[in-house]
This record gives structure tokens, C-alpha cells and sequence, in this order.
């Protein structure tokens, strides 16, 4: 309990308007460079559900693989095919990271440096709506694989189904993806 209250006792003395007088000594250039180095770093924490839906697909894949060894070229081709719809949110957060660091143009926007600052926090953020999609994609594709190892003469169907699927997940992607470069370039609030 004593560290309940330690913790309670010193959020409760952190004032925000502390950090922001002693940000406000600094060039704004210099606090959206910073603010654009989080939010990439953010940005890439996205990364982790592609990962596990990819990893979801192999898994499933090898499994299949495993209960219908006659079908295991299907089988991988059908998980290949899956995985790599499922790196697209990976690379719409790497896409993201990379323009934060190297191409924001919140740099040299003329407006004030806390919105610059939380626009380019904000675009980090807003990426990590990808995760989602990329478990999902993942999913889908690992049991693709699972349905052709089970009903291999389905196998153009079941592929199709896999793509519908994982094109209409790939939408949360998009959004966040918009919702980002509107905050990089097309900012409403500067």
C-alpha cells in the first residue's frame, strides 16, 4: 500500500504546467524535433501486431501443414500470401516514423510549438491503429492456410474469402494512416 501512495502522492505533484514553461525556453524547431522523435518511436510500437499476426499465420500454417502433409505447398503459399498482406501495417508505421524523423514539415511551420509539438506526437500516436489491422490480417491469413490444408479443392474460394477478409481489415490502417499525414501535412490546427 505505502507504494500506492508513493506513486499517488507523486503524479499527484507533477504539474503540467511545469513541463510546459520549461519547454517553452527552447526554440520551437527544437521541441517539434523532439515531440517528431517520440512519435516516431511511438509509431513503431505499431509494429508489434503484424508481428503477431504473422506469427499467428505461421503457426496455423505449419500446423495445417502438419495434419495434411500432401497440401504443403498450398499450404505455405497460401500463409505467404497471408503474411504479406499482414506487413502492410508495419510498413504504414514505418512509413510514418520515417517521416517524422526525416521529412516533418511541422518544422518549419510558423504557429505555436504545442501544437506542432502534439501534432507530431499525435502522428505517432495515430499510427498505432495499424496494430490492430496487422493481428487480424494475420489471423485471416493463418486460417487460409488452415482451410486449404483442410479442403484443398476449395483452395481459389477459400483465397478469395482470406483477401476479402483481410482487405476490409486493411480500412483501420488506412484510417489511421490518413489520420496521421493529415496531422503531418495538411494540419488544420497550425
Amino acid at each position: 500500500m505505502e507504494k500506492v501512495d508513493y506513486l499517488i502522492q507523486f503524479l499527484s505533484s507533477f504539474h503540467i504546467e511545469d513541463l510546459l514553461l520549461w519547454l517553452s525556453q527552447f526554440e520551437t524547431a527544437h521541441v517539434v524535433m523532439a515531440a517528431s522523435a517520440l512519435g516516431s518511436g511511438i509509431a513503431l510500437i505499431a509494429g508489434i501486431g503484424p508481428g503477431i499476426g504473422i506469427g499467428m499465420a505461421g503457426g496455423m500454417a505449419t500446423y495445417a501443414a502438419g495434419r495434411a502433409p500432401d497440401e504443403v505447398r498450398s499450404v505455405t503459399l497460401v500463409m505467404l500470401l497471408g503474411q504479406s498482406v499482414a506487413t502492410t501495417a508495419a510498413v504504414f508505421s514505418l512509413v510514418i516514423g520515417l517521416l517524422l524523423i526525416y521529412a516533418n514539415p511541422l518544422v518549419a511551420v510558423d504557429a505555436p510549438w504545442t501544437i506542432l509539438a502534439a501534432s507530431s506526437l499525435g502522428a505517432g500516436i495515430a499510427i498505432l491503429g495499424t496494430a490492430g489491422q496487422g493481428v487480424g490480417q494475420g489471423y485471416a491469413g493463418g486460417k487460409g492456410a488452415e482451410g486449404v490444408a483442410g479442403r484443398p479443392k476449395w483452395h481459389g474460394a477459400i483465397v478469395r474469402t482470406m483477401l476479402l477478409g483481410q482487405a476490409i481489415a486493411q480500412t483501420t490502417g488506412i484510417y489511421a494512416l490518413i489520420i496521421a499525414l493529415i496531422l503531418l501535412y495538411a494540419n488544420p490546427f497550425t
